[in-house]
């Protein structure tokens, strides 16, 4: 996924983004509830762990929600951002095991030329199949025209609109997320469909919007600092913790 950023901005643009991102989808019942968010130093690497459990009642039908038991409700999130390398796990405790979800990243200068920028192994790579996003000429599930990359341009950065089709030909500055998925869903007779629905849905269409609107904020995270954004999460995990309890309060 190219983007029109340096490798620096980003790490900043990304860290905003899901933080803005976890107050717009935290209402009703469901959401994202911040457990830890700390330096870690170990056989990982270097960086920032956060760990969080996203709920999901109502994006579930109605009678699915009634009758799946709590924790068939809820994902698991745990993260390693030693950036520009990231690596994100998912979990269900309803499933256990039977459902496997993780994203590696690695965040790199260019336009995409790297062939194997997570440092794959030949096995891995004989399974790969790459898609290439384009977050300006790809059209999300739900349309938002506020961020829309082909008709947006930055006020402090006179960056866009992105309406060349060519546009990560020519853009710049430049950069590259490249990010290995794994999906697994370990039951007989729906493997593949759920499989396919998780990279389709849960993975593509999230990082199109994601990043569709993490260019469109440029003039809200544009100068911001590392110390800032922790602030800015520090604020955010204690709204999140606010509205859930809320939630959970007027759902009695």
């Amino acid at each position: 996924m190219v983007l029109p950023l340096t490798v620096e901005e980003y790490q900043i643009a990304q860290l905003y983004m899901v933080a803005k991102k976890s107050k717009e989808s935290t209402k009703g019942g469901e959401g994202i509830e911040i457990i830890k968010n700390e330096p870690f130093d170990n056989e990982k690497g270097k960086g920032q762990y956060t760990e969080k459990i996203i709920y999901l009642a109502n994006s579930l039908p109605r009678f699915a929600a009634a009758i799946l038991p709590s924790s068939a409700l809820m994902i698991e999130e745990k993260a390693w951002n030693a950036y520009p390398y990231c690596k994100t796990e998912y979990s269900c405790p309803f499933f256990g095991e039977k459902l496997v979800l993780s994203i590696e990243s690695m965040h790199l200068p260019g336009r995409g030329e790297v062939e194997n920028a997570l440092k794959c192994d030949a096995e891995t790579l004989k399974q790969r199949h790459i898609d290439f996003i384009d977050i300006a000429n790809d059209q999300p599930k739900e349309y938002i025209k506020d961020e829309d990359p082909k008709i947006f341009k930055s006020t402090k950065t006179d960056r866009g609109p992105l309406d060349d089709p060519k546009w990560r030909e020519k853009v710049e500055p430049v950069m590259t997320c490249y990010k290995l998925v794994h999906a697994e869903f370990k039951y007989w007779g729906f493997q593949t469909k759920v499989e396919n629905v998780i990279q389709d849905t849960g993975v593509r269409d999230v990082l199109l919007k994601a990043h569709r609107a993490l260019f469109c904020w440029i003039d809200e995270w544009f100068g911001l600092t590392i110390e800032d954004i922790r602030k800015i999460e520090e604020e955010t995990k204690a709204e999140l913790a606010k509205k859930l309890e809320e939630n959970k309060t007027g759902n009695k």
